[in-house]
């Protein structure tokens, strides 16, 4: 009997998914010899030039809209960049090392991230703050909401999960921004996991059952959200972020880049559109994903 055999399509994704994943290892294999090192900007830079020269293999003409800040401020997988050795043209988001902080300390939950989408496919989010709220799969849609306060968004949660608030964590990163939001969620009677760097993970962690995280809450970098965002479209959850504007700069530089209401709500589809994919690759082990091991 013949083996049936998949549709060229589909052995193009796989192909190309598979090359992400080298990617992402690359990079991860180069940050992983500063572990612990107490040198952040050479992990990162590490991290960035072993991601370039893998994208070289890639049979694709990608274009970077989330990457490592504007040309003039980044020698490398600069917002604008062009990657691959020729293909399909694709939008790429990269954080080649999230937590380079906690890769120089030698911490948990270090990763090199990469997503990719067809033209449009991503936000060309600014490099500024984004307000975010993401919970895992397998519940009502619109169960949480970034317009709800916290205590109503945790009730809810509770509720869809038939559990008590009490039983419910919080993860959210370890900022004096913060403190209002923590004493809201620890008033309501929900626990909390402070965590130092790397929101793009404690947003994967609530789509990650071993991770025992139930909500993700608080701001962080715009571009990381699109990259948390792409991941959920890939794994499940949901996910909602508005941009945090400082000054008619940042906002006249937003409308530069596509974006025409800077109060608007932004759902995980308006983040990720169209058919996303995602890789990671751990630096150091965390919850989600093991680290880089040397043996010998």
């Amino acid at each position: 009997m013949d083996t049936p055999r998949p549709a060229p399509g589909e052995v193009t994704d796989r192909n190309l998914a598979l090359e992400l994943v080298r990617v992402t290892e690359a990079a991860a294999l180069a940050a992983s010899r500063w572990i612990g090192r107490g040198r952040k900007n050479d992990a990162d830079g590490a991290a960035v030039e072993a991601m370039r020269k893998a994208f070289d293999q890639v049979a694709i003409d990608g274009t970077v809209v989330i990457g490592e800040g504007e040309m003039d401020e980044a020698p490398m997988l600069y917002i604008g960049e062009r990657v691959g050795c020729g293909g399909p043209a694709m939008d790429i988001a990269v954080d080649p090392l999230e937590g380079t902080t906690l890769t120089a300390k030698g911490g948990p939950n270090a990763i090199a991230t990469v997503a990719m989408a067809e033209k449009g496919g991503f936000l060309h989010a600014p490099d500024i703050y984004m307000d975010k709220i993401a919970v895992g799969p397998g519940l009502p849609e619109g169960v949480v909401s970034l317009d709800a306060p916290v205590a109503e968004n945790l009730r809810n949660l509770a509720r869809a999960k038939r559990r008590d608030v009490a039983d419910l964590v919080v993860c959210t990163l370890d900022r004096d921004r913060h403190k209002e939001l923590v004493a809201k969620c620890r008033e309501a009677g929900a626990r909390i996991v402070l965590i130092s760097d790397g929101d793009v993970a404690g947003v994967i962690a609530t789509a990650m059952p071993d991770a025992e995280i139930d909500i993700y809450l608080g701001s962080g970098g715009a571009p990381e959200g699109v990259l948390a965002a792409a991941a959920l479209r890939c794994i499940g959850g949901q996910m909602q972020g508005r941009l945090i504007f400082e000054d008619d700069t940042q906002i006249e530089r937003a409308r530069r880049m596509g974006v025409s209401d800077p109060k608007h709500k932004y759902g995980i589809a308006e983040m990720a559109r169209g058919d996303v994919m995602f890789a990671a690759t751990g630096v150091t082990s965390g919850a989600m994903l093991r680290g880089v091991r040397r043996s010998g």
